[in-house]
Formats: C-alpha cells, structure tokens, sequence
C-alpha cells in the first residue's frame, strides 16, 4: 500500500432539517506532507470532535480502487481524491488484507489500523442523496481509521510496511460488514469484543452480540 493522495479539508456550513451545520467531510487534495497526531490530521478541520478524530478515529484512509465503482454509480459529481473524506487515498489497499490492530510504519509515523467507517448523513449531502449510505453499506468496503502510536509527517508515494499483526484479528472487510450484518459471526464477534485496537464503548457493543450460554 502507498499514498497517492493526501487530504485536508476546511470548515464547510450546509443546511440539514433547516438548521446550519458544518463539516469537515469535503477534502481536497494537498501538495504538502501532512502531519499525523495522535488525536487528528495537524490543519485538517474536525467539525464534530464527538463523533470524529480522537485517537481511535485519527485519520481516516480509504482504496483509491474503490473510486471507479462509485464513480460510475455518480457519473455526474467533481470527482477528486478525497472525496469521501479521506485524509489518506492508498493504492494497493485491499480491505480483505488488511487486519484490525494491523501496525504500519509510513513516512515519519508508527500507525494502527483502528476503527471502522460508519457512513452518516453528511456523506449523504455531498453525494446529493442519502441514498448512498445504504449503497455505501451494501457494498461492504468503507475503509478504514488509523490510530496514531507515534506522530510524524507523511506524503506522496510513501508506502506502509506492516512491523506487526495481531496473532487472531479480522480483516478491515469484514469487521465492515460485521458491524452491519444482521447476523453476526459468533467467532468474529468474540474478536472484535477483545481487540485493544478499537474502542472500549465498541468492545461492550460487540459483547452484547455474544450469544448467552
């Protein structure tokens, strides 16, 4: 896997329910290293810290192999690097490959693969249709959050090379899907509930799938 793209965004206001919000989701691609923190992407806006940046959401990647599927579902949007709110566009990422607790070292920084993407309403309004959260979801692929273990810039061409996998883990796919299955893979479940790489409101919430013996 290497960056082909590195994204940032700025402080962006729309309307929703006839209130102002604003986002960060609309990222551009930048000719600059971007540096990695342990809680965000340094000039990148965060608009909504609840939900957004924290050390397990730090920085978000997503396959620039993903882009030809949606782009020839929306033919008619400004199509960049970015588009989904990356902060990270990678070739050569294949989600089926890529495990949960996965550590990378890229550029200057030590990172973690961390929690999934869970696709809201904001994706839905620079799409043009919230229509596109349940095509997000059915197509199982939504990338991937980073933690950062240790900061440090990162740019172009910079590739990941993997320093350690956990022993028993999940790949980045299916912890996606996972997550939005109706059924849920007992084994799989068990995994996700004890790995230190996500969350521990998220380890409960995959405990309470667990069947009771």
């Amino acid at each position: 896997m290497k960056i082909i793209s590195t994204n940032i965004g700025k402080p962006t206001t729309f309307i929703w329910n006839g209130k102002e919000e604003r986002t960060g989701i609309y990222k551009y691609p930048t000719d600059q290293p971007i540096f990695l923190t342990k809680n965000d992407v340094l000039s990148d806006e965060v608009s909504n810290r609840l939900n957004h940046g924290g050390y397990y959401k730090a920085c978000y990647v997503f396959s620039a192999e993903q882009y030809p599927y949606w782009k020839n579902l929306f033919p008619n949007l400004d199509w960049t690097w970015g588009m989904f709110g990356e902060n990270l566009t990678l070739a050569d990422f294949d989600e089926n490959q890529v495990y949960l607790g996965d550590t990378y070292q890229v550029g200057e920084a030590l990172v973690q693969v961390s929690q999934y993407r869970e696709p809201c309403y904001k994706l839905g309004v620079k799409f043009g249709t919230q229509q596109v959260i349940k095509q997000f979801v059915q197509h199982g692929y939504g990338g991937t959050y980073l933690s950062i273990l240790e900061e440090g810039y990162v740019r172009v061409n910079d590739e990941f090379k993997l320093v350690e996998r956990p022993e028993k883990s999940l790949t980045v796919a299916d912890l996606f899907q996972l997550v939005h299955a109706k059924e849920k893979d007992q084994a799989l479940v068990r995994i996700a509930a004890k790995s230190k790489a996500i969350p521990p409101k998220k380890r409960i919430w995959f405990e309470s799938f667990l069947d009771q013996l």
